[in-house]
């Protein structure tokens, strides 16, 4: 079951995150997304964990927990089949114009 971690602080490392999950059960793997450009975590992140029985243990027991000071969010992830972008989310691109009447794309 994959699982999303969120409103974690930025000091929380991928080997604490992995820590309080398993104590619900076998973890998989566990990451924390960072910035690509200044390589900052973004504060969130995903756990996999072996079992669906086990995830949502994780998730009822984690979810409101406090983890470095603050209290993370914990859910099922949203499936990643399906995308176009092989489970990558991406933006619209959205078109404007801007302020001397020229078109922008973003």
């Amino acid at each position: 079951m994959r699982i999303y971690a969120g409103n974690l602080s930025y000091d929380v490392t991928e080997e604490e995150l992995q820590q309080e999950f398993l104590a619900y059960g076998e973890v998989t793997s566990a990451s924390i997304l960072t910035d690509k450009v200044s390589g900052q975590p973004k504060g969130f992140g995903f756990v996999e964990m072996a079992s669906n029985s086990e995830g949502e243990a994780a998730i009822a027991g984690l979810n409101g927990k406090s983890l470095g000071d603050w209290l993370i969010n914990v859910v099922e992830a949203l499936p990643l089949s399906g995308n176009k972008n092989n489970g990558v989310l991406s933006s619209r691109r959205i078109s404007c114009f801007s302020g001397r009447g020229r078109k922008r794309r973003y």
